[in-house]
C-alpha cells in the first residue's frame, strides 16, 4: 500500500463524533440525491475518495461495487457501523490516502470526490489521481464549496481562512 499521510490537524481527528451531526448532516440529502441521480449500471465499479462517516453509503445501489477510502481510520469505524445496520456487502472501505491511491489505472467507473478538494494539500495532484483511476470513458464527480464572488459571502471567508487551514481545510479554495 502506498504511505498514507496523516492528516495535518489533530482537531481534525476529534471532530469525528460531531462531524456526522454537523457537517454530513448539512450536506447529506445533495450528496445522496446526486448519486440517486446517476444511472449506475449493475456491476458498474465506483469509488469514493474521501468517503468519511459514509453519510453517502446508503445512496448506492447494491447492484454496484462500492470501495470507500479515508484516510482516518475512525472516521471509517463509524462508516462500518452504517454497513452492518444497512446489511450492504457490496461496500468495501479501506484506509487510504487521495493523494497517491492504490489502484490501477482505469478500474472505476465513477470515481466521488464530496468535499475533499478542499481538505487535502494537494487538490492538483488529487484531481491527476482521480483522473488516473478512472476509467477511460468512466465519470468524475466532484462536489465542494468554492470561494464565491460575492464579497458579502468571501470577505468573511477571507477572515476565517488561517482559522480553517489551521484545522484541516481550505474555506478559500477557487
Amino acid at each position: 500500500m502506498a504511505h498514507i499521510q496523516s492528516h495535518r490537524s489533530t482537531f481534525y481527528h476529534r471532530l469525528v463524533h460531531c462531524y456526522e451531526w454537523f457537517f454530513a448532516g448539512f450536506f447529506r440529502e445533495r450528496i445522496r440525491s446526486t448519486i440517486k441521480s446517476l444511472d449506475i449500471a449493475p456491476g458498474a465499479k465506483i469509488l469514493e475518495v474521501g468517503v468519511g462517516t459514509g453519510s453517502s453509503l446508503p445512496a448506492y445501489p447494491p447492484h454496484a461495487d462500492v470501495t470507500g477510502i479515508d484516510l482516518s481510520e475512525e472516521m471509517l469505524n463509524l462508516a462500518r457501523k452504517k454497513l452492518e445496520e444497512l446489511g450492504r456487502t457490496n461496500i468495501n472501505l479501506q484506509v487510504g490516502d487521495a493523494l497517491s491511491l492504490d489502484f490501477p489505472d482505469g478500474t472505476f467507473d465513477y470515481v466521488m470526490a464530496f468535499h475533499v478538494v478542499s481538505v487535502v494539500p494537494d487538490h492538483e495532484r488529487l484531481l491527476r489521481e482521480m483522473v488516473r483511476v478512472a476509467k477511460p470513458d468512466g465519470t468524475l464527480i466532484i462536489i465542494n464549496h468554492f470561494k464565491s464572488e460575492r464579497p458579502w459571502i468571501s470577505t468573511p471567508m477571507t477572515w476565517l481562512d488561517p482559522l480553517t487551514r489551521h484545522l484541516g481545510w481550505r474555506v478559500t479554495l477557487r
